[in-house]
């Protein structure tokens, strides 16, 4: 599933650990998933990082809060992954030069679902793709695992993009709904 918009409210390129704040029923959602025995996996794109907005330290320390408070409600993300990437992107400032590479892990492109499925031995045909963005569903669709769109964060946007173009997307309001869609409640 992705994160921003997702599991915790959207802000232009979350730099900043105090700012992480869950979206509501997110955290019942991920603990419902989690003892129906699915994986709970993060994949987010963080051009933040190629941007010069912030490091790679400071995304840590993100992941850091948001899996120490998951933890202490009884939720154990099993495998966070994240791409650095944004290819096109031109900086001034030379230590970032390799962010901007073409990469195989920046969604739409399924490399990091691979790779989470790869290390924990995921079968993607029994797994869901979750978030507010089509590229995170078309990540998914690459891999023939089918998405579900959350209307939180870029979602609601996102659904009105999807209905012009004519797509058939399954929409849900936020991470609960998508829940109790995968468990079939």
């Amino acid at each position: 599933m992705d994160r921003d918009g997702t599991i915790n409210r959207e802000v232009d390129y979350l730099s900043d650990p105090a700012d992480f704040e869950f979206l509501p029923g997110a955290i019942e959602a991920l603990r419902a998933l989690q003892a129906a025995g699915f994986a709970l996996v993060v994949v987010t794109n963080q051009s933040g990082i190629a941007r010069g907005l912030f490091d790679e330290d400071t995304l840590h320390r993100i992941h850091g809060r948001m899996t120490d408070e998951l933890s202490k409600e009884g939720v154990e993300i099993d495998w966070i992954g994240y791409c650095p990437h944004h290819h096109g992107l031109e900086s001034p400032l030379p230590e970032l030069a390799s962010f901007q590479a073409d990469c195989s892990c920046r969604k739409p492109r399924p490399g990091l679902l691979l790779l989470a499925a790869a290390d924990l031995g995921i079968d993607l045909a029994r797994s869901f793709c979750v978030g507010d963005s089509l590229r995170d569903l078309e990540a998914g669709e690459e891999l023939h695992v089918p998405g579900l769109l959350v209307r939180t964060g870029k979602g609601a946007a996102q659904e009105a993009i999807a209905r012009a173009e004519g797509r058939d997307v399954r929409v849900v309001d936020d991470l609960g709904a998508a829940a109790r869609y995968i468990l079939g409640l």
